[in-house]
C-alpha cells in the first residue's frame, strides 16, 4: 500500500482532488485531438473542397475560422475570469464553457458535404468553449496543489489527457477504418459520429472535477465590498489587475515567453494536418500520427515532471523548445508519410512537458485568490498566440500557395520566446506571490 501511495505521490495523483482535477485533462483532451488535431481537419478540409474551395483556401480558412475563435476567447476571458474570482463561481464558469462546447461538438455530427458555413460555425463555438474552460480550470491548480508539488501535478494532467485523448482517438479511427465493424454505414458516418463520441466523452469524464474539487474561498482585495455587481467589480478587477501586472513583472515577463513559443506550438498543432492533407498524405497516417503522438506523450509528460523536480522547470522547457526548433526544420523538409509519423514521435516528447510546465511555472508566481484573472490573461496570451500564429500560416500559404514555406516561419516563435524566458526570475517571482496573498481579506 506505501508503494502504491508513493508512487501516486511521485506522479501528483495522490490526493482525491488531484485526480479529479487530472482527470478533466483526460475529458477535454478528446476534443483537442478528434476536433482540433485529427479528425475534423480532414473532414473540413474536405467539406470546404466539396462547396468550391481549391486545398490551399481550404486550409486558410480553417486557419482564419481557428483564430476568429480564439479572438472571442481572448476578449472575453479576463472579465470574466475576474467576476469568477470576485464571485467564487470558477466551477460555475467552468460547467458554462463545458456545456457550450459540448453542445456545439455534438452538432458537428450533422454537418453535410458542403457545408462549410455551418462546419465553421459549430468549430468556432466548439472552440471558444473548450478555451474558455481551460482558463477555470488551469486557475483550480494553485487551490489544490502546494507549490513544491504543482510541477508533477499540472504534468500529471497532461499525461492522463494524452491516455484519454489518445484512446478515443484510436477508437475513432477504428471506426472510420473499417465501419462496417461497428455497424456505421460508410467512413463519413463514421467520422461523423466520432464528432458526437467526444462530446459524449468530454461530458462523463468532467464530472469528478465537479464532484471532488471545492469551490476555493472567496477573497476580497482592497475596496471592495461583498454585495457589489459582480460584473462591476470584474471589470475594476481587470483594471487592477493590468495595474498589478508591473508588480508581478517576472510573472507578466513569463506570460510574454509564453505567448510568443506556445505561438509555435499551437501552429504545428493545428496545422500539422491540413498540412500533410494539402502535400497528399492518406487520411490513416494522419489520424495514426496523432495516435502516436498521445501515447509518446503520456510517459514523456510524467518524466518531464521528474527532470523539472531535478533541473528546474525553467530549464526543463527550455530543452523542449529545442527540440521544437529541430521539428520545424524537419517538417520542412517533410515529404512521406513515414516523416510524417517521426515527427509525431517527437512532438510527443515535447508538447506535454512544454505546456504544462509552462502552466505550473506561472501558477507558482501568481497571487492564488486572483488565480482566475491571471489564468485568464495566460489564456489570453495563449489566445493570441492562436490568433497570430495560424493567421501568419494562413498569411504564408495565400503568399507562396504552398504551407511548406510556412513552416520555417514557426522557428522565430520558439527562438525569441526562449530569449525571454531567459530573463524570468521564477524565485523572485514567488515571493512576490506571497506577500501579495498575505494582504486580503476573507469574505464575510
Amino acid at each position: 500500500m506505501s508503494n502504491h501511495v508513493g508512487l501516486l505521490e511521485r506522479l501528483g495523483l495522490h490526493r482525491p482532488e488531484l485526480r479529479a482535477w487530472a482527470m478533466y485533462d483526460w475529458a477535454n483532451s478528446a476534443f483537442v485531438t478528434t476536433i482540433i488535431g485529427a479528425v475534423f481537419p480532414i473532414y473540413f478540409h474536405e467539406v470546404a473542397v466539396a462547396s468550391g474551395l481549391t486545398a490551399a483556401q481550404a486550409t486558410a480558412r480553417f486557419a482564419w475560422i481557428t483564430s476568429l475563435a480564439m479572438a472571442i476567447v481572448a476578449v472575453s476571458a479576463p472579465v470574466l475570469g475576474a467576476i469568477a474570482d470576485f464571485a467564487a463561481v470558477k466551477k460555475r464558469m467552468l460547467g458554462l464553457f463545458v456545456g457550450v462546447g459540448v453542445v456545439a461538438t455534438a452538432a458537428m455530427f450533422f454537418i453535410g458535404p458542403g457545408e462549410v458555413t455551418f462546419a465553421s460555425a459549430t468549430f468556432v463555438l466548439a472552440n471558444v468553449g473548450v478555451a474558455s474552460s481551460f482558463v477555470f480550470y488551469d486557475s483550480l491548480l494553485p487551490h489544490i496543489a502546494r507549490p513544491d508539488e504543482m510541477d508533477r501535478v499540472s504534468t500529471a494532467g497532461y499525461a492522463l489527457g494524452y491516455v484519454g485523448g489518445g484512446l478515443l482517438l484510436a477508437i475513432n479511427l477504428a471506426w472510420i477504418q473499417k465501419p462496417e465493424w461497428f455497424g456505421l454505414a460508410n467512413a463519413e458516418t463514421a467520422v461523423r459520429a466520432s464528432f458526437l463520441s467526444v462530446a459524449v466523452w468530454w461530458l462523463a469524464f468532467a464530472v469528478p472535477l465537479f464532484r471532488r474539487v471545492s469551490e476555493p474561498p472567496r477573497r476580497l482585495v482592497e475596496g471592495e465590498r461583498a454585495g457589489e455587481n459582480p460584473v462591476a467589480a470584474g471589470f475594476v478587477r481587470v483594471a487592477g489587475t493590468l495595474r498589478e501586472l508591473r508588480t508581478f513583472k517576472h510573472a507578466f515577463l513569463m506570460l510574454l515567453a509564453f505567448l510568443i513559443y506556445n505561438d509555435g506550438i499551437q501552429t504545428i498543432i493545428r496545422m500539422a494536418t491540413t498540412y500533410g492533407t494539402e502535400i497528399g498524405l492518406d487520411r490513416a497516417p494522419l489520424i495514426a500520427a496523432f495516435v502516436i503522438t498521445q501515447f509518446v506523450g503520456i510517459p514523456f509528460a510524467f518524466l518531464f515532471g521528474a527532470l523539472a523536480g531535478r533541473i528546474g522547470a525553467k530549464r526543463s522547457v527550455f530543452l523542449a523548445l529545442t527540440v521544437y526548433v529541430g521539428i520545424a526544420v524537419l517538417g520542412y523538409n517533410m515529404r512521406t508519410a513515414a516523416h510524417f509519423l517521426m515527427l509525431a514521435v517527437l512532438v510527443g516528447m515535447v508538447q506535454g512537458g512544454a505546456q504544462a510546465l509552462s502552466r505550473s511555472l506561472f501558477a507558482n508566481m501568481i497571487p492564488r485568490h486572483k488565480s482566475s484573472e491571471y489564468f485568464a490573461f495566460f489564456g489570453v496570451f495563449e489566445k493570441f498566440a492562436g490568433i497570430f500564429g495560424p493567421a501568419i500560416f494562413g498569411t504564408m500559404v495565400g503568399l507562396t500557395g504552398s504551407s511548406r514555406s510556412a513552416i520555417l516561419s514557426v522557428i522565430a516563435f520558439f527562438v525569441v520566446g526562449g530569449a525571454l524566458l531567459a530573463f524570468v526570475n521564477v524565485g523572485e517571482g514567488q515571493r512576490a506571490a506571497r506577500a501579495a496573498e498575505a494582504e486580503v481579506r476573507p469574505a464575510p
